[in-house]
């Protein structure tokens, strides 16, 4: 049938706060790397990024591709693509000094042959300009705040696959500076500094991972495999070096479980492995510990140059992380957030520390004022794996690089996001636990339905399989907040084999849920009763007529419409007709199914199916969607169904078809965000004012960024 929408206006209203106005980074723009390819389709990623002196133009290392991805920010709610230049090897890192970007390359024929090469590029002519070997595999670069040198990290990196991946593995790292003359590296003035024997573990394989330098020309350098850090002058003068220490870490999830957030655990002298470090002023750096061979302390840690510990985050961040919904619940066991890159910089008077935890997909902003005290302000939602960012205060913009390409699997590709910041309210997060009694851990937000005073229900799926829960959210705050957590139940232990769906009221204090199956998986199609205390009480299997053609892809979606219960059914099952779902009815008294069928969207890429089935003021309302992401995504819409057309006819029998009419469109408010479109809308909750919300599914932060989009439509 024709597209035709019919009297609602989008009224996504994505702040994150009700308060006045105040200072926030906000996204404005992102940048698909693939733009800027020859051919689209191969894959590519923004690594590390860095910006011309001017912040118009953006620069990122493209491992994959083996170039510098270059991007037009002149208007940075709309980049342009400057295309690539080829570096001759697989660039690690780049820095830029004016419009000269400098590159390290790493030529390396083997791990046991490390070789690299320091290249420099104009940026307005895309042309060469200089080339110094390094000796050996580079890392990271940084360029001195006065531009009069460039310093490199030369990791030579191990084998992870050879013995247990640990280090010993020859040869070692060391750092390189090379001075600057006239805007370009002057090879002739290298120097090599040995970081040998300076750490307690591995002393005479150091692998350097990321340096920094401050305004008084002293470098930072990370040896994150060999817990500790030093620093020196560029003339390679040690001012001083330290263990990178341990940390005591409570309360956290440690445990590669799939499908439940346990926040029970411990791990105690954790060792710091760095990552990313970044000065905060002349005296204090700030290191990110991801860890990468022993640790992972999942947080970050600020010290005084002379070694002393001024803050440790412990395991703040990582709540934090939990409380947005983009904990990585299948890095438990690794490293949790994984916390790796960093940047510092001044917006507005402020110094902030932004951290990069690359598996919670997370930039976490950090006012550090007091560099004893950090005060965690924002969590900015970027792509999938942030592994780089830049700052460019003088145009009030932030950026991240984010490394993930899924283009193997059809998910998103990697992407620059930019940030602004602003006189105006955070707009992420949109839903959150924050400031719940205890720590609640979720993700995966399936089906919803509306409750009383502004209280929304809503259910996550089987990615959480060990953990299906009943959330409460308060819609009436903004960010909308989780408020409590009910365990899903059979005979006081959590339910397994269910993959929630679909949620509905059952008028007497407790809920029915609908259940995907997946029979090869053991996981039975089912409607399940649950009471006030999440305890199931009534299991209901599927009638023969269904399960003679079931397939995958069952209910997603469960409303309940004097005393019947009607479930939509994603995609074709074995006996529907090409391009029609069944909408499934169960009568609660009798017991009795039957069902109608519903039209669905045709689309040239990928399939369409149902998400959500919920009743309001006699019709029923849909969304239909494709599993497109990104530019492919098409389909993504709220469609009415007149209640007078909810006749079921018996299974197994010719069903009635009953017809739609189109009420939104919710790729505008997706794009709203100014990320990249989702592919998962699977929640829609109505007031009895008429007044519906829509939430998405982060797929549990599993191949996903994590992000949640929860929002009002205003009146339906």
């Amino acid at each position: 049938m024709p597209l035709k929408f019919i009297g609602l206006t989008s009224a996504l209203a994505i702040t994150a706060t009700s308060a006045a106005a105040d200072m926030n980074f906000n996204r404005i723009s992102s940048f698909g790397t693939f733009h800027n390819n020859q051919d689209p389709t191969a894959e590519s990623s923004a690594e590390i990024i860095s910006a011309s002196g001017d912040g118009m133009t953006l620069v990122y290392s493209d491992s994959p591709l083996g170039v510098l991805g270059v991007i037009d920010i002149t208007d940075p709610a709309a980049p342009v693509a400057k295309g690539n230049i080829a570096v001759g090897g697989e660039p690690t890192a780049v820095s830029v000094l004016g419009n000269i970007a400098m590159a390290g390359v790493n030529t390396s024929e083997s791990y046991t042959k490390p070789s690299g090469m320091l290249k420099a590029y104009d940026l307005k002519t895309l042309q060469q300009v200089a080339a110094c070997d390094l000796g050996g595999q580079p890392d990271s670069t940084a360029i001195a705040p006065d531009g009069s040198f460039i310093t490199v990290a030369i990791e030579n990196e191990r084998d992870e696959d050879l013995g247990d991946g640990g280090l010993g593995q020859m040869p070692g790292g060391y750092v390189v500076t090379v001075g600057i003359k006239d805007g370009v590296p002057a090879c002739d003035t290298m120097v090599k500094v040995n970081v040998n024997g300076l750490a307690d573990v591995a002393p005479n394989d150091p692998e350097p991972e990321f340096v920094d330098v401050n305004a008084a020309n002293e470098i930072v350098v990370t040896l994150q495999e060999n817990n500790h850090i030093v620093v020196m002058t560029p003339t390679g003068e040690i001012v001083n070096h330290f263990s990178a220490g341990s940390v005591d870490l409570d309360q956290i999830d440690t445990t590669d479980e799939r499908g439940a957030l346990r926040f029970t655990q411990s791990q105690h002298n954790r060792l710091r492995e760095p990552d990313g470090v970044q000065w905060i002023d002349n005296d204090h750096f700030a290191i990110a510990n991801e860890g990468d061979w022993k640790g992972g302390a999942r947080g970050w840690t600020i010290f005084d140059k002379d070694g002393t510990q001024v803050f440790e985050a412990g395991n703040s961040l990582e709540h934090a992380i939990v409380e947005l919904g983009h904990y990585p619940d299948k890095r438990s066991d690794a490293k949790g957030a994984e916390p790796e890159g960093m940047e510092f910089a001044v917006f507005g008077g402020t110094p902030y520390v932004f951290i990069l935890a690359e598996r919670a997909s997370i930039v976490a902003v950090y006012d550090v004022t007091d560099p004893g005290v950090p005060v965690l302000t924002q969590l900015l939602p970027s792509g999938i794996a942030p592994e780089g960012a830049v700052a460019i205060p003088s145009r009030g913009l932030f950026v991240t690089a984010n490394e993930a390409d899924l283009i193997e699997d059809g998910g998103i590709r990697s992407h620059v996001m930019i940030f602004e910041y602003q006189d105006a309210p955070a707009t992420y997060p949109q839903l959150t636990s924050k400031g719940s009694d205890e720590l609640i851990g979720w993700g995966a937000i399936s089906g919803m339905v509306a409750g009383e005073d502004g209280l929304i229900y809503a259910v996550n799926d089987s990615f959480y399989s060990y953990q299906p829960t009943i959330f409460t959210i308060d819609s009436t705050v903004s960010p909308a907040k989780i408020t409590d957590a009910l365990p899903v139940t059979r005979a006081g232990f959590p339910a397994q084999k269910l993959d929630l769906e679909g949620i509905t009221l059952d008028g007497e204090g407790g809920f029915w849920l609908a259940s995907e199956g997946r029979t090869d998986r053991m996981v039975p199609h089912g409607i399940y009763h649950v009471n006030s205390k999440g305890e199931i009480d009534k299991e209901i299997s599927l009638p023969k007529e269904l399960l003679a053609v079931e397939r995958r892809f069952g209910f997603e979606g469960i409303t309940l419409i004097d005393g019947t219960l009607w479930m939509a059914v994603q995609r074709e099952w074995a006996d529907d007709p090409k391009g029609h779902v069944k909408l499934v009815s169960y009568t609660i008294d009798t017991g009795e199914w039957g069902g109608v069928l519903y039209p669905l969207e045709t689309s040239d890429k990928g399939w369409v199916g149902l998400s959500e089935i919920v009743s309001h003021a006699g019709d029923v309302f849909v969304i239909e969607r494709d599993n497109q992401i990104g530019d492919n995504a098409a389909i993504k819409r709220i469609y009415r169904i007149s209640g007078d057309q909810m006749q079921p006819a018996d299974l197994g029998t010719s069903l009635p078809v009953v017809t739609k009419q189109a009420v939104h469109d919710l790729i505008p408010d997706l794009k709203a965000g100014n990320g990249y479109v989702v592919d998962k809308i699977e929640g829609l909750a109505i007031f009895n004012d008429g007044s519906a919300w829509v939430s998405t599914d982060n797929d549990g932060v599993d191949d996903s960024s994590g992000e949640t989009f929860f929002w009002p439509l205003g009146k339906i």
